[in-house]
This record gives C-alpha cells, sequence and structure tokens, in this order.
C-alpha cells in the first residue's frame, strides 16, 4: 500500500507554495499519493509566476485515490484568495490554519498517512484569530494531546527540545522535574519508534552557561537537571549530562549520541541550522499522527522570486513517507 500523504501550502504569501510545487517536481508518485490541502486559485498563481507545469487532480473523494496522481483537496471551497509575496495578511493566516487543520482531521481519520506542513507566519496567524504561537502546539489541541515534542533532525544531528516557543525570561519557571522526565521520555521513545534506533543514547543539554558551573551561573543542573538524569538512567534509558552546551556543540561531543536535548528554543535550533540549514526537518514527536515540516520559516524576503530552494521540503516529504511505511509495516504485521 502506498501511503497517501497531506501537503499543507503553509503562507500564500511566503515560499511555501514555491517549495511546495518544487518538489512536487521531483516526488516519486509511483510510490507515493501527494494530496496537496489548499487553493486552486493560489495554486494556479504559482503555477504560472514560477512557469511548472504539474497534473493536479481535483479531490472531493479519498477512497477514488490512486497511485501515479498529485491531487489537490481545495481548502477555500472555491474562493479567490489574494497572494501578495512578502506581505503578512490575516487572509493568508486563516487560509494557511484551515490548510493545516483539515490534514489533522484526514490523518486522524485514517484517510491520511502523513501531513507535511509548509511555513505559517505566526504574526499572520495572530492576525487571523488564532491564540497559538505556531504548528506544534495547534497539533496538540487538534489532536488533544498534552505531552509531545519538537525534534529537528538532519543527517548531521537530532535535537528534541524540552521547551518550544516561550519567552526566553520564562524558560527556567517552565523546566521542572516532572516536565523534563516526561520529555526525555518522549525524545527516547520516539528515536525508537520513528527513527528505528533500538538503543539509543542521549545527550542532555545544562540550562545556564557552563552547564551552572557549580551552582555558581545558576543550580537549575544541581537540583532538576542532575537528579533527572541519575533517576531515568537507573530505569534504563542512556542518557548522559547536563553539558554545557557551547562545548558541547564546539567539541562535536553530540556526534556521541543518538539525539541531543536542548533545554531551550535557541539552544538547539542555532546550532542545528548552522549545521543542517536547507536539509533539517520538523517532527513533532508523541502526536497520534505523523507530521514533520522544512526547519526554516516564511521566507518573506524572497518570497514571489523563484529562488526559495526546496531541499528542506523534500526532507520532510521523504521522512514523513519512510514514518508513514514504518507504521504501515507495524499495523499489517
Amino acid at each position: 500500500m502506498n501511503p497517501i500523504i497531506a501537503i499543507s501550502l503553509g503562507d500564500v504569501n511566503g515560499i511555501g507554495p514555491e517549495v511546495v510545487l518544487k518538489a512536487l517536481k521531483k516526488i516519486n508518485l509511483d510510490q507515493t499519493i501527494p494530496v496537496i490541502i489548499g487553493s486552486y486559485s493560489v495554486l494556479s498563481t504559482y503555477l504560472r509566476m514560477l512557469e511548472i507545469n504539474l497534473p493536479i487532480k481535483p479531490l472531493k473523494r479519498f477512497d477514488s485515490v490512486e497511485t501515479g496522481n498529485l491531487y489537490l483537496y481545495e481548502s477555500a471551497a472555491g474562493r479567490e484568495i489574494e497572494v501578495n509575496p512578502g506581505q503578512i495578511s490575516a487572509e493568508a493566516g486563516d487560509a494557511a490554519m484551515k490548510a493545516v487543520n483539515l490534514g489533522i482531521q484526514f490523518c486522524l481519520e485514517n484517510k491520511c498517512h502523513a501531513l507535511v506542513t509548509a511555513p505559517i507566519s505566526k504574526e499572520a496567524i495572530s492576525l487571523a484569530g488564532y491564540e497559538v504561537p505556531g504548528h506544534t502546539e495547534f497539533l496538540a489541541e487538534k489532536t488533544s494531546v498534552k505531552k509531545l515534542m519538537m525534534i529537528l533532525t538532519s543527517e548531521v544531528l537530532r535535537v528534541g527540545l524540552a521547551t518550544i516557543h516561550i519567552p526566553l525570561k520564562k524558560v527556567a519557571g517552565a523546566l521542572n522535574s516532572e516536565k523534563l522526565t516526561e520529555q526525555i521520555y518522549i525524545l527516547n521513545d520516539s528515536l525508537i519508534r520513528d527513527f528505528n534506533i533500538s538503543n539509543p543514547k542521549i545527550g542532555i543539554l545544562g540550562l545556564n552557561p557552563h552547564a551552572g558551573d557549580g551552582g555558581v551561573i545558576g543550580r537549575e543542573e544541581i537540583e532538576i537537571i542532575e537528579p533527572v538524569v541519575r533517576r531515568v538512567s537507573q530505569n534504563g534509558v542512556r542518557v548522559e549530562g547536563p553539558f554545557a552546551a557551547d562545548g558541547y556543540f564546539g567539541n562535536q561531543q553530540f556526534k556521541n549520541y543518538d539525539a541531543t536535548l536542548a533545554m531551550y528554543h535557541d539552544q538547539g535550533l542555532i546550532p542545528f541550522k548552522l549545521l543542517s540549514f536547507g536539509k533539517g526537518v520538523n517532527f513533532t514527536a508523541g502526536l497520534p499522527i505523523i507530521r514533520t515540516s522544512p526547519d526554516h520559516g516564511t521566507g518573506f524576503n524572497i518570497a514571489g522570486k523563484n529562488v526559495a530552494n526546496e531541499g528542506s521540503f523534500l526532507q520532510a516529504w521523504e521522512l514523513a513517507v519512510e514514518m508513514a511505511m514504518n507504521r504501515i509495516k507495524q499495523q499489517s504485521s
């Protein structure tokens, strides 16, 4: 059985539609069935703008999809959505989130095996009335999941985030023994289930500079992180740390581990994007569905210029297909 993979176009004024269409030119339609969720008017605009010719068929019933075809599920009810590359608008934000919501629904209903999301603008979705800071939190809300993790993965590095889209001044308060233990187990389970690593080894970063320097710069390592590392190690999870983040990445210590757990967003994403940008994938672990995304944003500064690189979206697509195939095999065995 070939997996049916849903694609949300992201913000129509960003590079999402461009990277999706460029990637679809390279996807093997004999092995997967792509279903774009978005507006026909938007797709038509970008197909003309990019001078791309793709045989896209309208989709109304999932039981009629066939291998070898590329489908569009119209999410805008035939309404024409204005395309203004590089501009932030409530209309674009609303269209992006409606497509994501449909993709989640289709996966929960087992109509699709995975969802690949193109980038959204947090400002645009806020203008549209969505009170979520990003895809990850929206996915959690719509799937009724409270325990999940944002994982960035590439051939070079895997990074999980203990906290995600919160202000830096709130990070220390958001970390506690229960939260950190939960995140380590989610990361470990995902490495086993989603990445097929039988006995993973995880490096844990400290929160403070120099991992607290024995409590001189901060006590979170002593009071929270070190006790959690000892406890989960005693329960059979292979974890080590906490490590000072600068030395850990600077000395390439991350290469000794199957994944790294960072304490906050930029601590993990800055080194990840430095080492993997353009080839990285954002994966949400802990969900009942498979969701991947490229590791970049909306790229408003280059939107509509036909210079966006589709490499990261292709990597996200390939990971979604691989994970979907794994789950299909698990269900049939």
